[in-house]
């Protein structure tokens, strides 16, 4: 996978109920938070046709009553996450095999301006980069 292109490709999402359950029911994730986002991840063994980095975005209809909310919010965490994958480049490499598997989720009950969830994206991919570098 090439980390450097600034795209978000199908395959690097998480689409099924079985990689959702791996991810938040497994016991082995963990999570941080950057307000407004939430952070869910898990390392775990991969096949080659696999991508080294999944994630999927999350805003609950308990915060936005409104689609058109939702919609924007997830925007925002995507693009986020699209322009500044490269801050995971290093761990990226490190896992060799192994998949690490992310979940934004969206904490807040109101919309935030996307510089300020910019910041609270490239700042949690920051601290799991450390966190990765530090275990490894």
């Amino acid at each position: 996978m090439n980390l450097c292109s600034n795209t978000l490709g199908y395959r690097e999402r998480i689409k099924s109920k079985k990689q959702l359950e791996t991810l938040f029911g497994g016991g082995k994730s963990r999570s941080m938070a950057a307000f407004p986002v939430r952070l869910v991840y898990m390392i775990h063994d991969s096949t080659p046709d696999k991508p080294q980095l999944m994630i999927m975005v999350s805003v609950s209809k308990r915060h936005f009553k409104h689609a058109v909310k939702r919609n924007r919010a997830k925007r925002q965490l995507r693009e986020a996450y699209r322009l500044n994958k490269h801050v995971l480049a290093s761990a990226a490499e490190r896992l060799e095999g192994k998949t690490l598997s992310m979940g934004f989720i969206w904490v807040s009950d109101k919309l935030m301006p996307t510089e300020i969830v910019e910041k609270s994206v490239i700042n949690l991919m920051e601290r799991l980069n450390e966190r990765i570098t530090m275990d490894k």
